[in-house]
């Protein structure tokens, strides 16, 4: 199947390095400002524990993808410099430079302040030599009835090869004195901690009374190792855990998809290793011998004070029901129109209706396909799934729509990176229950995230809209900011139309009314538009841009935004993750704002606010400003139409933020983010303001010490 044309970029002269900040260096530093919230007092203490578990597991994303594929290029000399200039060699040596930094800071987080917060509150993650008598005796009979019978230590010697070790899991190295029955001497052993067993222990109340005790899954190892090995001594036991390439790499060319990916995933817990964590008593003998192993370098290992999986801290997050501690709970609300409607079709054909997740609840989507599943007049149904989640009941409703006769089409994007296999089984389910399931487009991921709904009404067919910023994804709906729109506007829904007939019949070009279209239209369209605005101060009419995005790397669109600045406009970027844009440089970006909002729920929402010239532009998208959602995805920037839902997107999404002054990181032209403070003014959180006005929920405007 021959790969289909994208749009081509704009062709700018070469990009000058020093307007642009590292792309991969600007992701870690995102990681900083997430790990603030673990340090942070204001914050209730089991989320400042979920804050640290989300900094490590962030972390090793960045090891499985990002400096994977550094590594890959660097190794292969296939490397070109980004829009910054720095080649891959420099860059993973300024990246191991910063994430020695935030290792060191995480185990600080964990050592020095949760840990004894924690206890404070008398909740206890004990070490060996803090056990009880008592509370010994207990470990060692959960070790030898739990843990010892599914464990398979493994001697090192001709007849043992080193072992492979699978991604991410827990490994203990043994050094051993001694011989065995049949007179070998022992040095090394490995033991692996399969994936079955807990990584943390609850320690009994009848065995340590008041309190919650906890023992890392590593402690109780390395406690009783000798009794893995008898006959022995135990000269040392330290803990180790590798990370491993995990990016997948399909030929476009292939025939299935999804058999492809599905011998591709196979392999992936044992690619090429790209990290070690070892703990930091480790002796640099062992550690010649594990890098000598995985084909590493002294620069890939990393020394943990602590737990080499202190992402695991975020287990007993959920375990432990102690609202105090936690974020206040709150209850998304429904809109008003719909509180009291019998039907949502009548009132989405008299009104669209807007939902700021996760204030308003994603059951509200979840009530407008379960009402066109049971729907006589719904003829048909169209969706797309890049990440749906466990147990989530859209698909039961997607699969008793196609059992209720109705003609129902799923666009599953098999590659959503790490939910791969999930999806692989979803599309199987769906397609045992007579969906029509596509898998895209190939070359293209599949991210755009909409819904329509075709029913008959008087005679004639009408098309409803869901469009949205987030995935059809129930959990993240709770943690993730996201803007969705529901609508019957017939010019939307026929370019939706011509939109899904293209994903599944591999159709030409298509001309859209209203959306914008990756990897079509989309990014010529932003570009122009910010061109627009600078014509408009160019010639003397107020000109201003304001915009929500994840991540902005696409250098022409950043190229696009200076050359604004410089012509006058107004420029306020409100950028969660990585921005490779340079603000405040003299001449070049004085007009151009960058923030930071990290809180509470993980900020999600893209949205796009053009002045132009008195009569505002507002989009909603799936995409960010980077080069992979402009030139190599599927995905959709909708507008909001109705005047009433478009101030109220520009007020929640973007003139809220702008005034947070307690949970916004102001960038410098630097590349360093400041933390804002309110000063004489009163304290502002977007995300708690939002709390309030939405969901009646009240909030603390603590400020971190």
């Amino acid at each position: 199947m021959p790969r289909r044309q994208a749009i081509q970029p704009i062709v700018h002269e070469t990009p000058q390095p020093e307007l642009f900040l590292n792309r991969e260096l600007g992701a870690l530093e995102f990681n900083f400002r997430v790990l603030a919230q673990a340090c942070d007092p204001g914050v209730p203490l089991l989320e400042r524990l979920r804050f640290l578990s989300i900094v490590a597991n962030n972390l090793d994303e960045f090891f499985e993808v990002r400096v994977a594929m550094l590594k890959h290029h660097h190794h292969f000399g296939s490397d070109a410099p980004g829009p910054d200039g720095m080649a891959s060699g420099e860059l993973l040596a300024h990246i191991r430079e910063r994430v020695l930094d935030l290792v060191r800071a995480q185990h600080a987080t964990w050592q020095d302040e949760l840990k004894p917060a924690l206890a404070a509150e008398d909740i206890h993650f004990l070490t060996r030599k803090q056990w009880t008598p008592r509370q010994r005796r207990w470990l060692q009979g959960y070790f030898e009835n739990e843990v010892l019978p599914v464990l398979s230590p493994l001697g090192l010697d001709p007849a043992h090869p080193f072992p492979r070790i699978l991604n991410k899991t827990l490994n203990i190295a043994v050094v051993l004195q001694g011989r065995d029955a049949f007179g070998h001497e022992g040095h090394m052993a490995l033991v692996r901690a399969p994936r079955s067993l807990p990584r943390i222990i609850r320690i009994p109340d009848e065995v340590c009374g008041k309190g919650d005790h906890y023992v890392f899954l590593a402690e109780l190892l390395q406690a009783f190792v000798d009794l893995m090995f008898p006959g022995f001594k135990v000269a040392g036991s330290y803990q180790f855990r590798v990370t491993r390439n995990s990016e997948l790499i399909v030929e476009e060319e292939v025939e299935n998809l999804a058999l492809a990916l599905s011998e591709e995933l196979l392999g992936r817990g044992y690619a090429r290793p790209v990290r070690l964590e070892i703990g930091s008593d480790c002796p640099q003998s062992i550690v010649s011998m594990l890098i000598g192993n995985f084909e590493l370098e002294e620069t890939d290992v990393y020394r943990c004070d602590g737990p080499v999986n202190i992402i695991r801290v975020g287990l007993v997050y959920d375990e432990l029901d102690r609202p105090a501690l936690k974020f206040p709970r709150f209850t998304p609300t429904k809109p008003a129109a719909l509180v009291s409607a019998k039907n949502m079709f009548d009132v989405l054909g008299q009104r669209d209706i807007l939902l700021h997740h996760p204030y308003e609840s994603f059951g509200t989507v979840i009530d407008l396909l379960r009402e066109a599943v049971q729907d006589p007049d719904v003829l048909a149904i169209k969706q797309t799934l890049y990440r749906a989640g466990k147990d989530t009941p859209l698909v039961d409703l997607l699969v008793e729509a196609a059992r209720n006769g109705k003609d129902v089409t799923v666009v599953i994007e098999l590659r959503a990176r790490f939910d791969e296999e999930a999806n692989i089984r979803l599309a199987t389910r769906l397609q045992e229950a007579g969906v029509q399931v596509v898998y895209g487009v190939v070359g293209f991921k599949t991210h755009a995230k909409m819904m329509l709904i075709v029913r008959r009404e008087n005679g004639h067919l009408r098309r409803y809209v869901h469009l949205s910023t987030g995935n059809y994804h129930q959990a993240n709906s709770r943690l993730y900011t996201d803007i969705g729109l529901m609508t019957s506007h017939p010019d939307i829904g026929e370019d939706l139309h011509k939109v899904f007939q293209q994903l599944s019949g591999l159709g030409p070009m298509i001309n859209l009314k209203r959306l914008l279209h990756s990897p079509f239209t989309l990014y010529k369209s932003v570009v122009e538009k910010i061109e627009r605005e600078a014509t408009h101060a160019r010639n003397g009419r107020p000109a201003r841009i304001v915009a929500k995005l994840n991540a902005l790397n696409e250098s022409h669109v950043i190229e696009a935004l200076y050359a604004a600045a410089q012509a006058g406009v107004e420029i306020d970027l409100i950028v969660r993750g990585a921005c490779a844009l340079r603000p405040g440089l003299p001449g070049v970006s004085e007009r151009i704002r960058v923030r930071s909002i990290v809180g509470r729920f993980l900020e999600h929402s893209r949205v796009y606010w053009f002045a132009n010239d008195g009569t505002p532009e507002i989009y909603c998208a799936s995409a960010d400003w980077m080069e992979r959602n402009l030139m190599r995805r599927i995905e959709v920037a909708f507008p909001i139409l109705d005047p009433q839902l478009a101030a109220r997107v520009y007020d929640e999404t973007l003139a809220n933020y702008l005034a947070d002054n307690t949970q916004a990181w102001l960038l410098g032209s630097d590349g360093h983010y400041t933390r804002a403070t309110p000063g004489d003014a009163a304290p502002h959180s977007a995300q708690e303001t939002l709390l309030a006005r939405l969901c009646n929920t009240p909030f603390s405007t603590a400020m971190p010490a």
